[in-house]
C-alpha cells in the first residue's frame, strides 16, 4: 500500500490539457462530439472539477486553476477524466500523482499517464499535462496568529471583497425581554441586548422606497411585536398586513420564497417542510406584493439525474431582508440601505426569548403560536411542551448592506421573472451610494464581508471564463460556476485561530473522507466538506505545540422531526461519525505527547434544554396527546430540548461568522441549498494586544450568560482548563437535573452535556442508562439509513 500524507494546506493545481485522445470500440462513437472534463480527487474525495470542454485536435484543452484547501491523509493526487453523457457520466481514465512527490512544497509540471480501471494506460496512450504546488498550513503567515493587524484584509479570493467603516448589530433569538438579566463581569463594558423582530418591524415600517425578502419560510400571518410591554403603533398587524400597507404606499416590495415541490394541493398547501410557501404566494396574489415562488434549479452543467437530486432535494435558504431606511443627519434627504440577514426566518414558530419557555406562554404570546414538529399530532389544543427557539441574526449597516441587496438583484434576475427591481439609477437619485458609516477612528466600527454557497442556477452575473471566475474565489462545476465561500470563510477563520472557537450550529456533520469506512463506503457519502477536520487539526496542532485551546460546539438534542424515523436517525448517524472523526484526532494527539488528558477538555459538545415547574394561571389544554407516547411523556416531565437553529462561529472573541449556513454538506457544497453569511470584525477589539473585548466578546458572553444562568470570571479566557471544566462541569450538572425523574426545580441555566461518552481512543458511545433521548423511543447514536440517499441527510 502507498504511503499516506497529511495534506493540510492548499494545494494549487492547473490541469492544462491532453495530449492524444485516441478512443477505440463504443467509446469512439460514444465521445464524438461530446464534452469531456476533469476533476481533481484526494483519493477518493472529490475537490475540483473543470468546464467541459469539446475535443480540439488531438485532446480537450482546459487550463484551467484550481486553489484548493486541504486537509487530507492521502496517497495520491488523481486526476479523472471523463465525458459527459445525458444521463450522468462515462470514464475515460485517471492520471495519478503520488503525495510524496508534492509534500514538500516543490512546483510539479508533468505528462501524467492516463490509466484505466486496471491501471494500465488507456489505448493511445494518452497523458494529461498538469502542475501542482502544495503550500503547507504553516506557511501561511495568518496560521495561529489570529487577526494581527486593523488591516486585514478579509478571506482572499471571495466573490464579494471585505467593506470598511460598517456597522454590525448582533441578534439574540428574535426577542429580548425588557426583565431579561444582563449583569457584566467586573470591569466589563454594561452589555445592551437587540430586539430582532423590533427592529425589523421599525425597518419595514418605516421604509419609503424599497422592501426586499429572500427566504426558505415566510408566513404572512405572525406578528413582529408580541411583548405586552413594549407595544408600538401598528404592532397588531401581521407580517402580510405590514407587506401590503407598505406597497400599498407605493414601496417595491419583492419577496423571493423558496418553492417546496411537495407544496401542492393533494399533499397539503404547506408541503411536507411545513413552510407555508404555497399559501404565501396565494395571500399576495392580486395585490401590490410581488411574491415569486423560487425552486431550487441546478445549474445548466448537472445531469438529469443531477438536476432531479438538486430540483427535488435540495432549498432556497437564505434568510434576509433589505430595505431603505432614513439616514441621521442627511440634509439631502436621501435614504440608506440597511439590510438583515442570519438564521431567523420570518415564520411560526421563531418568535422566542432567553427564557424559552415550554408552557408559561402558551395562554399568550405562543397561543396563536404553537410551534411542535417533533410530536405526531402536536397542537395547542393538546398543550405544551412547545418547542422552544434560539437563533442568531444580525443588522448590517453601510457598505456592506448593499452587498446583500446585490445577493437579492442577482437572485431576482435569474428567477423572480419581471424586470420590477428598481434601478440602479433610481436607487441613484434615492439613497447614498454605498460609502462608511462609521469612521476608522470610531472604536465602534466594523470591517465586514459577505460569503455565499450558490451558484449560476440561482444567481445571475457569474463571470464565463474560467479565470475570471477563479479570481473571485468562485469554483468550477462543469458549466458552471459555483461560489462557496461560506466553506471558506470558516476555513480561513479556523486556521487563524490562536485561543478558542465557539460554534453554535442546526447541525455539524461533514469530512466524510476521514470518517471510518468499517460499514459504509466513504466515497459515496460525499459530506466532503472541511471544516469538522480543520476543527481538529486545529485542537491537534496546540497539543503538538503544548498550547492550550478549547473548541465548544452547541447543537440540537436532535434535528428537528420525528426523533425515531429514518431522516432524523440517519442525521444523527452522520453527526456521530464526524464526533468520533474528530474524538480520534484529539486523542492521538494526547497519546503521542504522553498526555492523560480528557479529550472534553480540548472538544466539547453541548446541547440546549429546558424544564419548567408549573405556575398558577397556568394556560389548561381541553385536549391530552396520546397515552404513552414521546408527547404524554414530555408532558408529564416538564421538559423538552431547546431547538438550536443558529448558525454562528465566534473565533478568539475577535471574529464573528453569522448567517444561515448549517455546518453540513447542503450548506457547504455551493451546488445544493442556497445561502448567505457575514464575517466580521472589529479593528479596534483585536487579540493582538491581550484580550478582544468589543461588541464580540459581550455577546458571547450574553449567549453563555443565557445559556449557563451565570458568568464566571474564568469565561473571560475560555480556552483555559478552569473555564472549559467549569461549563463542563455545569452543563453535566444540568443535564442531571435534565433527565432526574424528579422535577424539584426549574432549570437554572439550559446548556446540557451531549448525552455521549469518549473513550480513550476517541470512540463514541452513549451515556450509561442513556441509549434513548429522554421522553422518547429514538436512539442517542444510531446506525445509517440503507433506503435514505446520503445527498439528502449530509
Amino acid at each position: 500500500m502507498a504511503l499516506q500524507y497529511l495534506l493540510h494546506g492548499t494545494l494549487h493545481v492547473t490541469i492544462y490539457e491532453i495530449d492524444r485522445l485516441k478512443l477505440y470500440g463504443g467509446l469512439c462513437s460514444k465521445i464524438f462530439g461530446s464534452k469531456l472534463y476533469a476533476t481533481v480527487d484526494l483519493d477518493k474525495a472529490r475537490v475540483a472539477r473543470t468546464r467541459m470542454v469539446g475535443k480540439e485536435g488531438y485532446g480537450p484543452k482546459w487550463n484551467e486553476t484550481f486553489r484548493i484547501y486541504c486537509g487530507h491523509m492521502i496517497s495520491n493526487i488523481i486526476f479523472t477524466v471523463k465525458f459527459e453523457d445525458p444521463i450522468g457520466a462515462t470514464l475515460i481514465g485517471r492520471a495519478y500523482v503520488p503525495v510524496e512527490d508534492v509534500i514538500k512544497g516543490t512546483t510539479v509540471d508533468r505528462w501524467v499517464d492516463i490509466l484505466d480501471e486496471n491501471h494500465n494506460p488507456i489505448h493511445g496512450g494518452s497523458k494529461i499535462h498538469v502542475q501542482l504546488q502544495f503550500f503547507n498550513v504553516t506557511q501561511d503567515a495568518n496560521w495561529s496568529q489570529g487577526i494581527r493587524s486593523p488591516a486585514f484584509g478579509g478571506v482572499p479570493y471571495t466573490f464579494f471583497r471585505q467593506r470598511e467603516g460598517c456597522r454590525v448589530t448582533l441578534y439574540q433569538d428574535a426577542h429580548v425581554q425588557d426583565d431579561t438579566s444582563y449583569l457584566s463581569l467586573p470591569r466589563d463594558e454594561p452589555y445592551q441586548p437587540h430586539r430582532c423582530w423590533e427592529d425589523i418591524f421599525d425597518a419595514i415600517n418605516n421604509a419609503k422606497h424599497l422592501i426586499y425578502i429572500t427566504g426558505w419560510s415566510v408566513y404572512t400571518e405572525i406578528t413582529l411585536i408580541r411583548d405586552p410591554g413594549r407595544p408600538k403603533p401598528g404592532g397588531n398587524l401581521t407580517l402580510g398586513e405590514l407587506l401590503k400597507k407598505k406597497a400599498n404606499e407605493g414601496v417595491t416590495v419583492l419577496m423571493l420564497i423558496w418553492d417546496d415541490r411537495t407544496s401542492v394541493e393533494q399533499l397539503k398547501k404547506d408541503g411536507l417542510m411545513a413552510t407555508h410557501d404555497q399559501e404565501t404566494a396565494d395571500y399576495f396574489k392580486n395585490t401590490n406584493v410581488h411574491c415569486v415562488l423560487c425552486p431550487r434549479n441546478p445549474d445548466d452543467g448537472k445531469s438529469i439525474v443531477q438536476g432531479f437530486e438538486i430540483g427535488s432535494m435540495f432549498t432556497h435558504h437564505q434568510k434576509t431582508v433589505v430595505v431603505d431606511s432614513e439616514q441621521p443627519r442627511e440634509r439631502s434627504g436621501k435614504r440608506a440601505i440597511v439590510s438583515f440577514l442570519g438564521g431567523i426566518d420570518l415564520c411560526d414558530g421563531r418568535y422566542d426569548s432567553q427564557d424559552h419557555p415550554l408552557f408559561k406562554t402558551l395562554g399568550t404570546i405562543h397561543h396563536e403560536d404553537f410551534h411542535q414538529p417533533n410530536f405526531a399530532g402536536s397542537s395547542i389544543k393538546k398543550g405544551g411542551p412547545r418547542e422552544p427557539w434560539h437563533d442568531i441574526h444580525c443588522k448590517l449597516e453601510g457598505p456592506i448592506a448593499w452587498d446583500v441587496l446585490y445577493n437579492f438583484e442577482q437572485r431576482w434576475k435569474k428567477q423572480g421573472g419581471a424586470d420590477i427591481l428598481i434601478p440602479r439609477s433610481k436607487l441613484d437619485e434615492i439613497t447614498i451610494q454605498p460609502s462608511p458609516v462609521t469612521s476608522s477612528t470610531d472604536p465602534e466600527t466594523w470591517n465586514v464581508q459577505l460569503f455565499r454557497s450558490i451558484d449560476g442556477g440561482a444567481a445571475a452575473g457569474f463571470p464565463e471564463s474560467p479565470d475570471d471566475a477563479a479570481k473571485l474565489g468562485l469554483v468550477s462545476g462543469k458549466d458552471a460556476a459555483i461560489d462557496r465561500s461560506i466553506q471558506d470563510a470558516y476555513i480561513n477563520a479556523i486556521r487563524r485561530a490562536k485561543n478558542f472557537i465557539y460554534i453554535e450550529n442546526q447541525y455539524f456533520l461533514g469530512s466524510s473522507f476521514g470518517w471510518k469506512s468499517r460499514d459504509i463506503k466513504v466515497e459515496d457519502i460525499g459530506a466532503l466538506h472541511l471544516i469538522p477536520k480543520e476543527l481538529s487539526l486545529k485542537i491537534v496542532s496546540k497539543i503538538e505545540a503544548g498550547e492550550r485551546f478549547a473548541v465548544y460546539i452547541v447543537i440540537p438534542m436532535w434535528p428537528e422531526g420525528i426523533p425515531e424515523s429514518a431522516s432524523v436517525q440517519a442525521i444523527l448517524d452522520w453527526q456521530r461519525r464526524t464526533m468520533e472523526m474528530m474524538y480520534s484526532d484529539v486523542t492521538q494527539a494526547l497519546r503521542k505527547k504522553g498526555l492523560n488528558a480528557n479529550p472534553r477538555d480540548y472538544l466539547t459538545f453541548f446541547c440546549l434544554g429546558n424544564r419548567e415547574t408549573k405556575k398558577d394561571g397556568e394556560y389548561v389544554p381541553p385536549e391530552k396527546p396520546d397515552p404513552d407516547s414521546d408527547y404524554a411523556r414530555a408532558q408529564q416531565a416538564r421538559r423538552f430540548m431547546i431547538y438550536v437553529h443558529a448558525k454562528m462561529m465566534i473565533v478568539d472573541d475577535e471574529y464573528i461568522i453569522i448567517g444561515s449556513a448549517n455546518i453540513n454538506q447542503r450548506s457547504m457544497d455551493g451546488g445544493r441549498d442556497s445561502e448567505i453569511a457575514m464575517g466580521a470584525f472589529q479593528p479596534h477589539y483585536l487579540s493582538t494586544n491581550g484580550r478582544a473585548k468589543g461588541q464580540i466578546y459581550s455577546f458571547r458572553m450574553a449567549l453563555w450568560k443565557e445559556h449557563l444562568g451565570y458568568l464566571d470570571s474564568s469565561f473571560r479566557y475560555p480556552e483555559s482548563l478552569q473555564c472549559v471544566q467549569a461549563v463542563n462541569s455545569t452543563a453535566d450538572e444540568f443535564w442531571n437535573m435534565y433527565t432526574s425523574d424528579a422535577l424539584r426545580e426549574a432549570l437554572p441555566g439550559h446548556l446540557l452535556r451531549y448525552p455521549i461518552e469518549i473513550s480513550n481512543t476517541g470512540g463514541v458511545t452513549t451515556m450509561t442508562d442513556m441509549e434513548f433521548f429522554p421522553d422518547t423511543k429514538a436512539r442517542v447514536l444510531d446506525t445509517k439509513s440503507d433506503y435514505l440517499p446520503p445527498i439528502l441527510t449530509t
